[in-house]
């Protein structure tokens, strides 16, 4: 049966047309079967012997399929896919060698490497799993016992407290999973710790591109971005873990299968990663016997060919499932435009994002009794004091840029004697938008000049926007009127109150105001609804965007404002170094209830 589906799909694409003569990396599938195809009713794993010896015979005749072929040294061969699929990954550089590949028998098809890119405390309770589905599971700590979730992501943080093992003393009991720990740098052998049952890397593809960079991306299943320990933690995290960042406790964090185990299969980094490092980690994933595989990764775009369906990616999920293993994807944030989807077969669950009722409100009181809403995961200002407000272009250098000086960037723009002890209003420009600015730098900068906290408004020339980074933690008191009514009620309470001389220099700073708490929740008890940001169908069929007859998403789960774990030497966002939690407001992250 394995047979017959893997020839129908096989039939239905089409050789590549035109292969270019810059090195590049392509996945070749051959005619013959995978290990899969030697059983219908049961997946192999590495205990069985027949399966071993044949997934050798696999690789074998990859190897002497190309030994006889192509000349040495024209060409690597980075994967041979023995599992679901038979076929190899191939890094070449001629367009000689690409057409002697191409014409050569035994081939079913050949697909060009595609980059690939990075698609969650209260949360349970808003669910209303503890009452539901972990009563009935073994409870808040065990529900998810004897479950093996594969993650293919950026990696884990093994260092983190929602994945220390203090409960899970046992055997695994699932007696499936024969998964590897691989040991290197910032993961080492009491990593895999009965909580973390495997770990491995995959970068070959990466390697061969130029992309990867061992300094930044780490040779070992260590998460140096932090968006695998994110999903990891959402997912699969311990149970009532304090969420403390900065000092200040907000809450305890809880995966939604608290007693499930992580394997772990980085295929991602900092920069995204390829397809053909994606589909070894999968097969690996289904071999080693996990039961699960959560995916927040999808295609930059709709891959091309007659079908976005049967895409080696696509093609690989399909025989997961057939091996029994169920496959989660996150839907994208392309929304909210329609036909965004960026997980297209139907044997895969797509799961959209949804906000959840907790928000994090704030508030200014200015000097006048007027109170503008914002928001701003920051202290407060100290005690009931009123401090004085000053404009960042008021009290910087004159020879600095004015768009430098307005967004808060850059700390030597300042005169340190003026800015000591007062809110510095800052200005949300088009630089934070093409992410030449962020609000954690500015708040990094804030605090090193002196200044008592700071007021970032919106920019009257771009108008109100969804602001980048409201979620982001800081340790300094601030607030962000993301509303451009509050935004110019501050600017015209800060200039009638400002003495200028003749030639507009600020001399007297009159206007003050003080910063109130914007670390405590509120709960609305507001029905989940999906978030602006999440990917929408219809699901389409091909990149020329005609519609296919696929239902997309599946599932809608919490993806807004979510508490989960992070790397605190994350390369990937070097402004929150140091940070152990983040809360999260993307659709990337997959939330699985069970």
């Amino acid at each position: 049966m394995a047979s017959c589906i893997f020839i129908l799909l096989i039939s239905f694409i089409i050789m590549l047309d035109c292969l270019s003569s810059e090195a590049k990396v392509f996945m070749v599938l051959m005619d013959k079967e995978p290990v899969l195809s030697l059983k219908t009713e049961q997946v192999y794993t590495r205990s069985d012997r027949d399966a071993m010896v044949y997934k050798k015979k696999i690789s074998v005749g990859h190897d002497i399929f190309l030994e006889s072929l192509l000349q040495k040294g024209t060409y690597t061969k980075l994967y041979s896919y023995t599992h679901l699929l038979n076929g190899f990954a191939i890094h070449i550089e001629s367009e000689e060698v690409q057409n002697t590949l191409r014409n050569a028998t035994g081939i079913r098809a050949i697909h060009e490497d595609v980059k690939m890119q990075k698609l969650t405390t209260h949360t349970p309770q808003y669910l209303g799993i503890p009452a539901g589905v972990w009563k009935t599971l073994g409870g808040a700590e065990n529900s998810g016992e004897g479950v093996v979730i594969g993650f293919i992501d950026t990696g884990i943080n093994p260092e983190h407290p929602s994945f220390s093992n203090p409960s899970f003393r046992g055997t695994l009991k699932s007696s499936r999973f024969k998964g590897n720990c691989s040991i290197g740098e910032r993961f080492p052998s009491t990593a895999c710790n009965g909580k973390i049952v495997g770990a491995q890397y995959f970068a070959r593809a990466a390697n061969a591109y130029g992309d990867f960079n061992s300094t930044r991306d780490y040779e070992s299943p260590f998460d140096a971005d932090g968006h695998g320990s994110h999903t990891a933690s959402t997912a699969a995290g311990n149970h009532h873990v304090p969420v403390i960042v900065n000092g200040f406790n907000y809450g305890y964090a809880s995966g939604m299968a608290p007693g499930a185990r992580i394997a772990v299969y980085k295929a991602l980094y900092t920069f995204g990663g390829y397809m053909s490092d994606v589909v070894a980690a999968v097969d690996q994933a289904v071999e080693d016997g996990v039961d699960i595989i959560s995916l927040s990764v999808g295609p930059s775009a709709v891959p091309s060919g007659p079908s976005a369906f049967l895409n080696v990616l696509e093609m690989e999920l399909l025989f997961a499932t057939r091996a029994g293993v169920l496959v989660v994807q996150a839907a994208g944030n392309g929304g909210p435009a329609t036909s965004s989807i960026l997980s297209f077969s139907p044997w895969i669950t797509s799961i959209a994002a949804s906000v959840t009722d907790r928000k994090y409100n704030n508030t200014i009181k200015l000097g006048n009794g007027e109170s503008l809403s914002g928001t701003g995961l920051a202290p407060p200002t100290a005690g009931r004091v009123q401090l004085p407000i000053a404009a960042a272009a008021d009290v910087s250098n004159i020879t600095a840029s004015i768009l430098a000086v307005e967004s808060c960037q850059h700390p030597d723009a300042f005169i340190r004697s003026l800015v000591r002890g007062k809110l510095i209003i800052c200005t949300y420009t088009f630089d934070f938008e093409y992410d030449d600015a962020a609000i954690a730098t500015l708040a990094e900068n804030i605090k090193n000049i002196g200044a008592a906290g700071f007021i970032l408004r919106m920019d009257p020339d771009i108008g109100p926007m969804l602001v980048k980074g409201t979620t982001m933690t800081l340790q300094v008191p601030g607030i962000i009127l993301n509303d451009m009514e509050a935004s110019i009620a501050l600017w015209e309470y800060y200039t009638s109150n400002t003495i200028r001389s003749s030639l507009g220099q600020a001399l007297v700073f009159n206007a003050k105001a003080r910063i109130l708490d914007g670390r405590q929740a509120i709960y609305t008890c507001q029905a989940p609804v999906v978030a602006s940001y999440s990917s929408r169908g219809p699901d389409v069929n091909n990149a020329h965007r005609q519609t296919a007859d696929v239902l997309k998403p599946n599932l809608m789960a919490p993806g807004s404002t979510i508490w989960a774990a992070w790397s605190p030497s994350s390369e990937g966002a070097p402004i929150i170094k140091g940070v152990n939690f983040l809360v999260f407001w993307c659709a990337k992250s997959i939330k699985m209830p069970f």
